[in-house]
């Protein structure tokens, strides 16, 4: 089965993980070279595991631009991982620098491995009405790839924004603090709501933290991720010189972020937008409804075109602009996964 072979691959992206560490502390071009080729097995892997599900997908659709496997949450999480991982090696190899490999990684073996523990279908299902288009495959797969674009410069301008923090008053080492204790926390209440939904199926997100039915638990989660937040403004230091002694240049990790951006802005305009609008008025016999989807898209359209604007307009450069590009990261998750989970709409069909 093609999710097994996936499966593999976020496996082998784990593993990649503490060896970019292990290079990034010693610098032993032998680790460095385990660690791109335990990456690039695990980037093989998952093309093969991703071309086995487009062909279990044409067993049951037989069409060709209908049984590209980006229709769900889970294939839509293991394309988007797909292109991370290509998108990446691309920049290594180009640049011939290894800086950023752990966060990489660390995000696409997380990515697939809570396809496995939030319980999501991995059946191949026949195409729900509103899916059976050829603008499927512009539509989704352009969408996707500037979202991988914009990961990537997310995680450059959130390296860039704590290498470059001053002290612990500064905004800038609060900004990069607060959201790493939110993620830390996010995750945390990931897997204790898997841990008590009894029915990997049955999970819902926060329902047995900050959205619990008990006030007290509710307060005591809320409280607890502010506990999150001051730990990590408390000890944040220790990440700051850890990163700066990494010797991490700050230059790269910002022109890294600026590419990410003009590389998908162009392609989340066309794709996400321009080609959805199309889609929607075959589908639904409008350009544009102001359904949640379109809504957050739009947003996040916005907010990537404030980053462009500061930069070339305002001449914004350094910190502000890498914190734009992690904001508009934010707005982009929730777009694709926010607005799916909490939100109703005529995209609903993209749920768990």
């Amino acid at each position: 089965m093609s999710y097994q072979i996936i499966s593999i691959a976020g496996l082998l992206y784990i593993i990649a993980m503490p060896l970019y560490i292990v290079y990034l502390l010693t610098k032993n071009n032998k680790i460095g070279y385990l660690a791109t080729g335990t990456l690039s097995l695990g980037l093989l892997a998952h093309i093969y595991g991703f071309i086995q599900r487009f062909k279990e997908m044409y067993a049951i659709n037989h069409s060709f631009m209908r049984s590209i496997p980006i229709t769900n949450l889970y294939e839509s999480l293991v394309f988007f991982v797909l292109c991370l991982v290509i998108g990446y090696l691309f920049i290594e190899w180009k640049y011939r620098k290894k800086s950023f490999g752990v966060f990489v990684s660390i995000i696409a073996g997380i990515s697939i491995g809570l396809t496995e523990l939030l319980g999501v279908t991995k059946e191949v299902q026949p195409l729900v009405p509103a899916l059976k288009s050829n603008w499927l495959l512009a539509h989704v797969t352009l969408s996707f790839i500037s979202y991988a674009a914009f990961a990537i410069s997310f995680i450059t301008g959130l390296l860039h924004i704590i290498i470059s923090s001053e002290s612990k008053k500064s905004f800038k080492y609060i900004f990069s603090t607060t959201l790493l204790g939110l993620m830390v926390f996010i995750l945390f209440s990931m897997l204790i709501d898997i841990a008590t939904a009894g029915n990997p199926k049955a999970v819902r997100i926060f329902h047995s933290t900050l959205g619990n039915a008990s006030a007290f638990i509710s307060i005591l989660s809320w409280i607890t991720m502010f506990v999150f937040i001051i730990i990590f403004w408390r000890f944040g230091e220790v990440i700051v010189k850890i990163l700066k002694e990494l010797k991490i240049d700050a230059n790269f990790l910002e022109e890294i972020t600026y590419k990410g951006i003009a590389f998908g802005f162009p392609i989340f305009t066309i794709g996400g937008l321009v080609f959805g609008a199309i889609w929607a008025d075959q589908a639904w016999g409008r350009y544009w409804g102001w359904d949640p989807k379109e809504t957050w898209s739009l947003i996040t359209w916005f907010v990537y075109a404030f980053y462009l604007h500061a930069k070339f307009i305002r001449g914004w450069s350094g910190s502000k602009t890498s914190m734009v590009a992690v904001f508009g990261f934010i707005v982009t998750l929730f777009t694709y996964l926010g607005v799916n989970l909490f939100l109703s709409g005529l995209h609903s069909y993209g749920s768990m």
